[in-house]
């Protein structure tokens, strides 16, 4: 399936590699000589990991931030030019007690959350203490989940305009503990308390435990689409967004550097101009970026690799357990046999707000089974989940389709959600078509307006 046995093969050589290079103390042959060979220059001037490269890119590319999706499997070939980086550029969330230590490194025992938050801000504003932060916002927030069995992998969109109750948060720069308050936008937690408010928040709302993070620059993802060539999304009406300064037509498109950017930003050029239409078009280019890490040439160039392992690097931020080098295998190891129709994206349930058409609150039935459904742990069937302001091609060529697909409708708050959703023979939980989402195996379109 899109090339996953190719894939199977490169990880299992890049677990080997992975496991003889760490603990070493002299960088390797093979490191210098990718080095020398490498063109890619860092953005900030970071380097970054030591004996997992390929923990950070595995794990990030299942999960969708695009460029957390992008550093699928790096593997270790650079593990020993990147790890100081990676230890000196951390942030403490503040609830690691019971966080699994790991002694020898195998796939991470039982399930995992990871919080992936990309923002505007640069690394550096984010991450230095006495910096005004203030100004800072999570754009981007998605939370993904790994099953116990390590076969299925969610990853759950929050719009940026929920509001929510903002817990309680420590400003990272001065250290002010800003209280708890009422009908905050979640898109603000960033600025509030930083990664680990963003965390905090998240938690709050679905009530799982996350224990690992991380904070992307959106400068890092017009350096990753580079490395590997741009990305093929469909679009079945034309794009033009003056702010973003994107305009596309109808049909195939190769994006990369500035234009993936814009694309991952655009809001006026899709759907109905919300950020539930974003959420659906970063969707489609992050099924369509997973599907060609796997399906490409690009697992098995080292050089391609350790690029786009440099580039992610220097334009994240990690929470302290996942910067853990031991951390990032064994989550790594976990995704090794995942599907890519075992890979989820949704967006999280929302309804509009009564007190402001601009704005979306959760949406309390639906919520309560996606909480429910995470955790117990039980997979998603989402053969009724509605794609929203994407389509799907008819053939899986990626082609325009003909028809316009159905209009995004807000599911009932009042709804009971034993009524709308009930688990499947297989033990899947079946998620109502007020849902909106796909899996990585699935070639949708992106629709303009």
């Amino acid at each position: 399936m899109l090339g996953h046995s190719k894939f199977r093969s490169s990880l299992a050589s890049f677990g080997s590699l992975a496991e003889t290079l760490r603990g070493q103390t002299k960088e390797s042959t093979l490191i210098s000589s990718l080095r020398t060979s490498s063109a890619i220059a860092p953005r900030h001037g970071r380097l970054g990991n030591r004996s997992s490269f390929w923990a950070v890119i595995r794990l990030v590319a299942i999960t969708a931030v695009v460029a957390v999706v992008s550093s699928v499997s790096i593997a270790a070939i650079a593990v020993n030019s990147l790890a100081t980086e990676v230890q000196a550029n951390t942030v403490t969330l503040g609830n690691e007690d019971g966080v699994q230590q790991l002694v020898d490194v195998g796939a991470i025992e039982g399930g995992v959350n990871v919080l992936i938050v990309g923002s505007d801000t640069r690394i550096d504003q984010i991450s230095t203490p006495g910096d005004d932060t203030d100004g800072a916002r999570n754009d981007v927030t998605m939370l993904m989940h790994i099953s116990q069995d390590h076969q299925n992998v969610s990853v759950i969109s929050f719009p940026r305009d929920t509001m929510i109750n903002m817990p309680q948060c420590t400003d990272q720069g001065d250290g002010e503990v800003k209280p708890a308050q009422r009908y905050q936008q979640l898109n603000t937690a960033l600025g509030k308390g930083g990664l680990p408010c963003v965390v905090s928040a998240v938690e709050q709302i679905t009530g799982l435990k996350i224990p690992y993070a991380g904070v992307i620059a959106f400068d890092g993802v017009a350096a990753m689409t580079n490395i590997i060539g741009g990305v093929d999304v469909c679009v079945s009406k034309p794009i033009n967004d003056p702010y973003s300064q994107l305009s596309l037509s109808a049909g195939m498109h190769t994006l990369a550097g500035t234009d993936a950017l814009a694309f991952l930003r655009t809001r006026e050029g899709v759907g109905d101009g919300s950020d539930l239409a974003r959420i659906s078009s970063q969707q489609v280019y992050l099924s369509a970026l997973v599907r060609k890490l796997l399906s490409s040439d690009t697992l098995s160039n080292p050089v391609t690799l350790y690029g786009i392992a440099r580039a992610a690097l220097t334009n994240m931020q990690f929470s302290t357990q996942l910067a853990s080098v031991d951390s990032m295998i064994s989550i790594a190891k976990a995704l090794q046999g995942v599907q890519l129709d075992k890979v989820a994206f949704l967006r999280y349930p929302v309804s509009g707000d009564p007190d402001d058409p601009n704005r979306v609150v959760v949406n309390e039935a639906d919520s309560a089974i996606l909480n429910a459904a995470l955790a117990a742990d039980t997979p998603l069937d989402l053969s009724k989940v509605a794609t929203a302001d994407s389509a799907t091609t008819a053939d899986g060529t990626g082609d325009a389709p003909a028809t316009d697909p159905a209009p995004d409708t807000a599911p009932d708050p009042a709804a009971d959600p034993a009524a709308t959703a009930a688990p499947d023979a297989g033990g899947a939980t079946v998620l109502p078509d007020s849902f909106t989402g796909q899996t990585a195996a699935k070639v949708t379109c992106s629709v303009g307006n």
